[in-house]
């Protein structure tokens, strides 16, 4: 397979606990329940935009084929979305930025490091994708531990940049095909 294979009809990812999916209309009333809350944006690089604060918006507009992945994660016995993971910024079919957002209540629990596990076996096992990277704000301790324990190394700090529309120090984490290979093994 390879990312190609994927502009049109998203992935289901499934793991132990969780779903990742493309989001629904039937999901505005989870992502009503954390999408609009301002904490979550605190190391985002940015505050809620129109869609965060009206999550059915989202449905309004087609969303127009792309190799980009903007996946729900959901409660795979609920199927309740408790947040949202991308890959994009794909650049060559080669390198890929991923990001994840929990709902708050979620934190501390495990599903964002079982999210972006997900996520990255899924690339380097199912695309052609050698590298897949992201930036994370220094103050930022609870996504730093969830990137390190997918075998996410850090490989900078850009002291006072621009992360989004927030000027900060933030760490770039990035992970390699054969880092993956090497941290399955």
């Amino acid at each position: 397979m390879a990312l190609a294979d994927y502009i049109t009809t998203k992935p289901v990812i499934e793991t132990e606990r969780l779903r990742l999916r493309t989001l629904q209309p039937s999901d505005v009333p989870s992502l009503n329940e954390w999408m609009p809350d301002k904490n979550i944006y605190e190391f985002w690089g940015k505050g809620p935009g129109k869609t965060d604060k009206n999550p059915s918006l989202l449905f309004e507009k087609n969303e127009k084929p792309s190799k980009s992945f903007h996946l729900g994660i959901a409660l795979k016995e609920e199927d309740k979305v408790i947040g949202e993971i991308w890959v994009y910024l794909i650049e060559n079919d080669r390198m890929a930025k991923v990001a994840v957002r929990l709902s708050r209540a979620y934190h501390g629990k495990g599903y964002g490091t079982e999210a972006l596990s997900a996520i990255t076996a899924f690339c380097f096992e199912h695309t052609e994708l050698q590298k897949l990277w992201t930036d994370v704000d220094v103050r930022n301790e609870g996504s730093v531990r969830i990137l390190e324990k997918c075998g996410y190394q850090r490989e900078g700090l850009i002291r006072q940049g621009k992360m989004v529309n927030t000027w900060c120090d933030y760490y770039l984490y990035g992970i390699l095909r054969s880092d993956y290979q090497s941290y399955m093994n």
